[in-house]
Order: C-alpha cells, then sequence, then structure tokens
C-alpha cells in the first residue's frame, strides 16, 4: 500500500514502511485520497475525544474524513485509524494559525466540504480563570481557540460549504456558555465567557451566509468523559458518556438539520439549550 504524506501544502508518494516512521518523527501527515462521489467532513482537533469519535464515526459510515490536527505526530490512535481507511486525511492544522487555514482552504480549492466541525477547544488554566486570579493570557488563548478560530475556519471554508450538497457549519459549544436564567453556567470563568462568545459569533457568521444556503449550527455534547473533563471537572468523569455515546447523538442532530433550523443551540439529543 501507498499512501501520501501531506505537510503544508506539499504531496508526495511514499511506502508505508517509510511512512510510519517519516510521520511520526517529523510531525507530517499520513493522507489518503478524496472520492468526489462521497460526502466529505472537515473536523478539527480530532486528534483525541469527541474529534476522534467524529472521525471514527463518518470513516466508517463511508464519507470523505478530513481530519484536521495541531500536532500529527503525537495523534497515535487517529494515524492508526487512518491506516484501515483510503478515504481518512490527516492535516496539519493550529487553528490559531491563519496563515495554515489560508493554505489548506486554498489547497482544497476544489474539494466540496458538506458538512465543517468546529470541535477544537481549549478550557484554559482553571487556577489562571479562579475568581482573584484572572489572567489576560489565559483569556487570549482561550478566545482565540474557542471563538475567533471558528470564525475564520467558517470564513475561509465557506465556498467549499456552499458548493456542497449538505451546506453545513457545526460549532461545539456548552451549557457553561449560557446566559439565560434557565440554567446556570458550569466550568470556569473564562471557559464559560468564551462559549457564549462563540455562540454569538456563530449567529453572526449565520447572517453573513445563510443567502448561500448554508446551515449554521450550534451543538454541545453533553457531559462526556474527554480529558478536558478530567481536568476541569474530574469528579463528574465517572457520570459522563462515552465521546462515541455524545458523537453518535450528535450526528444525529447534524444529519437532521435543514432550512427549518432556527440558530438556536441544541444539544446532543436535539433538545434546544437554554441561551
Amino acid at each position: 500500500m501507498r499512501v501520501a504524506i501531506r505537510h503544508g501544502i506539499g504531496r508526495i508518494a511514499v511506502p508505508m514502511t517509510l511512512i510510519l516512521v517519516t510521520a511520526l518523527a517529523a510531525g507530517a501527515a499520513q493522507a489518503g485520497s478524496i472520492d468526489p462521489d462521497r460526502s466529505t467532513v472537515l473536523i478539527t482537533g480530532s486528534n483525541r475525544g469527541i474529534g476522534l469519535a467524529f472521525a471514527q464515526h463518518y470513516v466508517t459510515a463511508g464519507w470523505n474524513v478530513l481530519a484536521t490536527v495541531r500536532t500529527p505526530k503525537r495523534a497515535a490512535e487517529l494515524t492508526a485509524l487512518a491506516e484501515g481507511y483510503e478515504h481518512l486525511v490527516i492535516e496539519q492544522l493550529d487553528v490559531t494559525d491563519n496563515q495554515r487555514i489560508a493554505e489548506l482552504a486554498e489547497e482544497y480549492r476544489d474539494t466540496e466540504i458538506d458538512v465543517l466541525i468546529n470541535n477544537a477547544g481549549v478550557y484554559g488554566g482553571i487556577e489562571t480563570q479562579s475568581w482573584g486570579s484572572l489572567d489576560a493570557a489565559t483569556f487570549e488563548q482561550v478566545m482565540a481557540v474557542n471563538v475567533f478560530a471558528p470564525m475564520k475556519m467558517a470564513e475561509a471554508f465557506a465556498d467549499h460549504i456552499a458548493a456542497s450538497e449538505q451546506k453545513k457549519i457545526v460549532s461545539i459549544t456548552s451549557g457553561a456558555g449560557t446566559v439565560s436564567r434557565e440554567g446556570r453556567p458550569g466550568g470556569g470563568l473564562i471557559y464559560g465567557v468564551s462559549k457564549a462568545a462563540l455562540n454569538m459569533a456563530m449567529g453572526q457568521i449565520r447572517a453573513e451566509v445563510e443567502e448561500r444556503g448554508i446551515i449554521v449550527a450550534l451543538i454541545a455534547p453533553g457531559l462526556v468523559a474527554t480529558d478536558m473533563l478530567a481536568v476541569a471537572r474530574p469528579t463528574l468523569v465517572a457520570n459522563a458518556q462515552t465521546p462515541a455515546q455524545s458523537v453518535a447523538g450528535i450526528v444525529q442532530v447534524i444529519e437532521n438539520l435543514d432550512e427549518s433550523y432556527d440558530g438556536r443551540p441544541r444539544n446532543y439529543d436535539g433538545s434546544v439549550m437554554p441561551w
């Protein structure tokens, strides 16, 4: 079997044995190919947790999967998954790198992307977003990853999405971002603010692209046993669902999205979130 290595814009064909050594050592990305007859999903933050579960779900369902990760050499599970599927492509992407986002959009300028899933996110340091210890650097990092990056991804790939059959942009939100009196936000101060801002940002994006038939949706995954939860709220892990369970629900919500969607955030079970 021969596959390709992608890093930046370049692509070369090399034997599989050399790929496994080179990719892990240099941090390059293992890549397959895109079948124009298949639906295509682009997922950010695909190396673990919910992002990895998205990649597993869609590739086994027969989709082309563009799985982006900040550091490919650390994405061992995703790399192993790609070995078994020709149409799973791993691309290096730090979502705070605007130049790399633009390069990736140009690289796939002729690829129709049915669903963009803005999954990449960070919680931020617990101590540096606690009352009395608020830190500007933490705020800037969390807002850059959780808010601005999804906006830039939507902007960069709007043409790819508009050209597709399904035309969907999905951003992973959280109940921590609710500002209504119906629910009390949980989590860190800065993380909660970032998710509230994400909800607002996607509302603005929706207004920009709805005339092109693009659906811009916000979906919360619920309580999921991820590395983020283990750090932020360790006492809740035992009662959390698995990433695969959460993703199964989210994917169903995505499939049901149509022109009747009103822009309000949804839970993974399809219910409307307090907002």
